[in-house]
């Protein structure tokens, strides 16, 4: 009885569902009510919704729809299996949201998971797209800069809106289809702008901007842009001035605030009082920067170049509302704008502030062919220098060598103190990174006389990827310094300045020039000496030999070639080559010493040894390819890795940039520890063999002699550049004295100790002396008996003649 009271209401249901949307009108019957529940299978929950009341449990997803309507259409599956379904032709699916998302996202910003939230579109945190600190937030990308992300191409501008940007002609400039804005530098049809034709006939309700990819709210409507922003009819228009990413600054926020309000209100026809109201919260923002002060000095920059930047775009697209003449404004701080528009029949400007002058040529303002108004602007910002303390100076490299040449100091420690106020220039012509002829400034600082570890130099203001930058003196030369005014001339346009900068004076000591030439010159004559010594003496020769004859050879040629072509520099390729083949020889110089340092351990290990046979094989196959292959090794992957950092400005020697340096220090550094080991070594095998040896006198010598040659080669050929890498603190001076005069004396220890000391090659001196005495005897004998026959034979034609 109970199963056919049941049967009616089936019927009914299965009556009813073929109706579809069309009984939208009928109370939907609840399936899922206890009386009538059916029965959805497993993974399935009753929840009756629009005639289907089947759904898939937490964790599963049904293949075809969302609701079924019994067991039989039950088709849920995990997820896992949906995912491998869609590799094959199943149709796509659609997968549910996550249950698990961050609650603490903040505006602009959706989320990926319960620990991050990814910024919309046209957004970025300071961690980047994706963040998962809860104190980060989705700042508008400044998509024009600086430095600008996109090109609108000539002729035109960018402007940055909240999430996106767009492109519009300057003044006087259309474009060809008569729209208003595009987005980028392919859809820039600018020309000029024709008098006749009406653009407001042409496009009366204004443009929608374009919105970025995936930003479903555009930063305009209809109508909206041309009454807020600009003046259709004249082009004119207030930029979108954004604050830089990542500040956390009240004080800059409220004059963000203030710059919007000025963005919103403005009117072409009052243009002169924003500008005025614009310098004036300049103005006051940099006399009392309040927290700013806090941020750490790279923020500080940051915000520095934004104002800078800022306000130059702001002032440059205003200014071309003004209607002629010249606008000066002086805030209370010290902040002043001057303005020149160009006048029929004016061919120079001379715009004057109190502490700067600035004098160009119109021809430069005229360059680009722009039919609008021809305007040059001049501010003066004295705060500027609070948020620019303590920020790096780039110098150059030929100012650099320069430097060095004429006044012997070094450029690394470099410390700029500003003396004059920030100035930032500019004009209606965009133009201006490579101008046809230079802009004169004149600034006027304090008085300040320059010492002899201090320079003057004219900079600008160069903007670096991450919205900070530097001061540069790329493009700007000073003509003329006095105590209280200096006079610059740059070819392009920015914000300058004049500083001083305070170096370390690296001047040559006359003293230890002198040690070094006199030193090496001497050296280079003991080498001679001693490498036709080890070529010439046949009785002396062996491995031994060898090794002291290619060691010397090295050291000759690194130390003529240090004399005659360190300095060579004017010529960048050659200057490279040179330090190039510095570089060689002085590897190639330890590597043989290394040599010498093993040939004179297996010597030692091998003292009670008579036949010498298997070290003399052993460094005759190792010597030739390791002392001069190795070093080649070493160059040539130098070489071919850093090729520029050969040659300095300075020095035709390895540059210190990215640690190129240790390519030679490195295996310095190596050798020596090598050398020390085994000079430890071969002092303990020595000491061992004293010990235990009877008292032949020859054996005695020998060893005593081993043990002098090895503390020898070690003081001669370690010690030295131990003392080099060793010149610093208190001390270096000391070292710089004790290294040049070791160092520039080793050809004439080399000399002494394998020459002069060794009994061999005196005696082999002795028979040379003795032959040199006996073959002048000889000489002088064969000139006194050739004498004596010619004074014969005159006498006999003395005779002859007298006959006659």
């Amino acid at each position: 009885m109970k199963n056919s009271n049941l049967l009616l209401p089936e019927l009914l249901m299965l009556l009813l569902l073929p109706l579809g949307a069309s009984a939208q009108k009928t109370r939907d019957i609840n399936m899922c009510e206890p009386s009538l529940r059916k029965s959805c299978a497993a993974y399935a929950d009753c929840q009756g919704m629009d005639g289907k009341y089947c759904m898939c449990g937490p964790g599963q997803e049904l293949i075809s729809e969302t609701a079924f309507r019994n067991e039989s259409e039950n088709m849920c599956q995990g997820m896992l299996v949906l995912l491998l379904l869609t590799l094959g032709p199943v149709q796509k699916l659609r997968v549910s949201a996550p249950t698990d998302c961050a609650p603490w996202c903040p505006l602009k910003s959706t989320c990926v998971n319960a620990t991050a939230c990814r910024c919309s579109p046209g957004f970025s945190s300071s961690s980047g797209e994706i963040f998962t600190s809860r104190l980060d937030s989705c700042d508008d990308i400044n998509e024009c800069g600086p430095p600008p992300t996109v090109s609108c191409g000539k002729l035109a501008d960018c402007q940055n809106t909240e999430g996106s940007y767009y492109c519009m002609c300057i003044p006087g400039y259309v474009l060809a289809s008569g729209e208003t804005m595009f987005m980028d530098e392919s859809e820039n049809t600018c020309q000029v702008h024709n008098t006749t034709s009406r653009p407001d006939d042409q496009n009366p309700e204004g443009c929608c901007v374009k919105p970025k990819l995936d930003n479903k709210d555009p930063p305009y409507t209809h109508g909206e842009l041309d009454d807020k922003r600009f003046s259709s009819r004249r082009g004119i228009f207030f930029p979108t001035w954004t604050p830089p990413r990542g500040i956390k600054s009240q004080t800059l926020s409220r004059f963000f605030q203030r710059v919007q309000d000025l963005h919103r209100e403005f009117k072409p026809d009052f243009v002169q009082n924003t500008i005025q109201d614009l310098i004036q919260e300049v103005d006051e923002l940099l006399e009392t920067p309040e927290d700013l002060k806090a941020l750490p000095r790279s923020e500080q920059h940051r915000v520095a170049t934004n104002l800078l930047t800022g306000l130059e775009n702001s002032l440059r697209n205003m200014s071309q509302a003004l209607s002629n003449g010249t606008l000066t404004f002086n805030a209370s701080a010290g902040t002043d704008l001057s303005l020149k528009l160009w006048e029929q029949g004016d061919r120079n400007v001379i715009l004057s502030q109190n502490q700067v002058k600035m004098m160009l040529n119109w021809d430069v303002v005229h360059d680009s062919g722009d039919s609008g108004p021809s305007v040059v602007g001049l501010i003066s910002t004295p705060g500027m220098g609070k948020l620019l303390a303590e920020a790096p100076l780039v110098v150059e490299p030929e100012k650099q060598a320069v430097l060095h040449e004429a006044h012997k100091i070094s450029l690394q420690e470099a410390s700029p103190v500003l003396l004059s106020d920030v100035i930032s220039a500019f004009m209606s012509n965009k133009v201006t990174q490579n101008l046809s002829s230079p802009v004169t400034f004149i600034f006027s600082h304090h008085s300040v006389t320059a010492g002899s570890t201090q320079k003057v130099f004219c900079v600008f203001w160069e903007h670096s990827q991450d919205g900070s930058g530097h001061w540069s003196t790329r493009g700007c030369t000073m003509v003329n310094s006095r105590d209280t005014s200096t006079t610059c001339q740059c070819t392009h346009l920015s914000s300058f300045a004049v500083l001083m900068a305070h170096y370390d004076v690296q001047e040559d000591d006359p003293v230890l020039a002198v040690i070094t030439y006199m030193g090496l010159s001497l050296s280079l004559l003991c080498l001679l000496l001693a490498a036709l010594t080890f070529l010439l003496c046949k009785a002396i020769q062996n491995t031994s030999t060898s090794l002291h004859l290619q060691l010397s050879i090295c050291l000759f040629l690194a130390h003529l070639l240090f004399l005659i072509a360190i300095d060579q520099t004017k010529i960048k390729v050659l200057c490279s080559i040179i330090a190039g083949a510095l570089h060689y020889l002085y590897l190639a110089s330890f590597t043989w010493m290394l040599l010498e340092a093993l040939h004179l351990f297996l010597t030692a290990r091998n003292l009670k040894v008579i036949n010498y046979s298997s070290v003399s094989m052993l460094m005759k196959k190792l010597m030739f390819p390791v002392g001069y292959g190795v070093p080649a090794v070493i160059v040539v992957i130098s070489a071919a890795s850093r090729p520029h950092l050969y040659g300095t400005p300075t020095r035709c020697w390895l540059h210190t940039d990215k640690g190129f340096i240790w390519t030679f220090l490195g295996p310095i550094c190596t050798i020596f520890s090598i050398n020390l080991a085994f000079f430890l070594m071969t002092f303990w095998i020595v000491k061992k063999n004293l010990s235990s040896l009877n008292r032949d006198v020859s054996t005695l010598r020998n060893t005593r002699m081993l043990t002098f040659k090895a503390t020898a080669q070690l003081f001669i050929l370690g010690c030295t550049w131990c003392l080099g890498v060793l010149q610093v603190g208190p001390a270096a001076h000391i070292m710089a004295y004790l290294f040049t005069i070791i160092n520039s004396l080793q050809g004439v220890f080399i000399f002494l100790v394998y020459c002069l000391l060794s009994h061999q090659v005196r005696e082999q001196y002795n028979k040379w002396f003795k032959g040199v005495r006996k073959t002048k005897a000889e000489s002088e004998q064969y000139t006194l008996s050739s004498g004596t026959m010619s004074n014969a034979s005159k006498h006999s034609v003395a005779s002859f003649d007298s006959i006659l």
